[in-house]
């Protein structure tokens, strides 16, 4: 089915080039695919002053780490608890776990077997997701698969550094040693280093979230709406002049 609608199609997108690839060696795809990134709303992702609410999450000054997803396996929460678990026996620090899903009770249920309930928060589905990333330090994806890493984007717009898999379209996203580090999935001690290592000096903290602002600017929606809008046009172009042909 995805073959055919793929090869009946006009036009093709894939948001990296990762997918693209994928997308051709898995079915006999005719057709060519046009890599158009995601985008990113700046009026919205972008980092704010919310220091009185960060002091009420962390009082004494720790790290704030997050995580976001739908808690299925392929999103690997387990791996983010057991970085944070090395990460906090190194530096004092809090974890905030964003979304819901199937696996969401098997992590409280680690996070006690860890002694770690007082410093996680599993804070359910949220809207205002913007305003979390505001006090964060770090972003956590530790994925099986992502095919861009939308998430990862939102977090660095706000300027907050990731720590993520190489899997997917993350590695198009997240530049290793300079908005953040990836490593391959189920690593957990090496991103745990990685993470340690950013958070435990300021001016490299700092340093990283300039690079990841600076990174995230390029798939500003003022860049990569126009994409989309041309490709649509030059879709509806040929189009129109292949049913004159047939006509």
């Amino acid at each position: 089915m995805v073959e055919f609608s793929i090869n009946k199609s006009d036009g093709v997108t894939a948001v990296s080039e990762n997918l693209k690839q994928q997308t051709l060696d898995l079915f006999n795809i005719k057709k060519d695919i046009r890599v158009i990134y995601n985008f990113i709303d700046f009026s919205r992702f972008k980092k704010i002053d919310k220091d009185h609410f960060k002091k009420a999450i962390a009082p004494n000054g720790e790290r704030i780490l997050l995580h976001t997803s739908n808690f299925r396996k392929v999103k690997r929460v387990e791996d983010v608890i057991q970085v944070f678990k090395r990460v906090h026996d190194h530096l004092p620090s809090k974890l905030l776990l964003i979304g819901d899903g199937p696996e969401r009770a098997h992590m409280e249920e680690l996070c006690r077997q860890l002694d770690l309930c007082h410093e996680v928060r599993f804070l359910g589905k949220q809207d205002a997701i913007e305003e979390l990333l505001a006090i964060s330090d770090l972003f956590i994806m530790p994925s099986e698969s992502e095919s861009f890493g939308l998430a990862a984007l939102e977090a660095m717009a706000c300027e907050v550094p990731v720590i993520s898999s190489d899997v997917g379209g993350l590695p198009e996203l997240n530049v290793h040693g300079k908005t953040g580090y990836f490593s391959p999935v189920g690593d957990v001690d090496g991103r745990a280093r990685r993470a340690i290592d950013i958070l435990s000096d300021e001016a490299v903290l700092q340093e990283f979230r300039k690079n990841a602002l600076a990174r995230a600017h390029l798939f500003d929606i003022n860049i990569i709406l126009p994409q989309y809008e041309a490709y649509y046009e030059e879709i509806l172009s040929t189009a129109v002049y292949a049913h004159e042909e047939n006509d």
